[in-house]
């Protein structure tokens, strides 16, 4: 017999904002060795799903399609805007000497 399995959204799962932290700290820590950025930008799109991609976009003051797009990977957004969505997500952008 065949074993079904059926996809998970994550975002739909994060309920409260320990939750979303906890994600995102997982994401950080599972990616911290790797310089692609797509870890962290799947990080902050399931985040923002999770918390409201209306809400997220108000408050970092990012049109909702502009979020969408920044966070799809479908455009390589300004280090502001990334700043500020991550900002609102509690988180600010560091630099650290490897």
């Amino acid at each position: 017999m065949a074993v079904k399995i059926y996809p998970v959204d994550i975002a739909t799962e994060l309920k409260t904002e320990e939750e979303i932290d906890g994600f995102i700290e997982a994401s950080i820590e599972e990616a911290k060795n790797d310089t692609d950025p797509k870890y962290l930008i799947h990080a902050l799109e399931t985040a923002a799903r999770a918390r409201g991609m209306l809400k997220t976009a108000s408050d970092a003051d990012v049109d909702r399609a502009s979020l969408y797009r920044i966070l799809s990977g479908e455009t390589d957004p300004r280090i502001s805007t990334f700043a500020k969505i991550a900002n609102v997500l509690g988180y600010r952008i560091t630099l650290i000497k490897q």
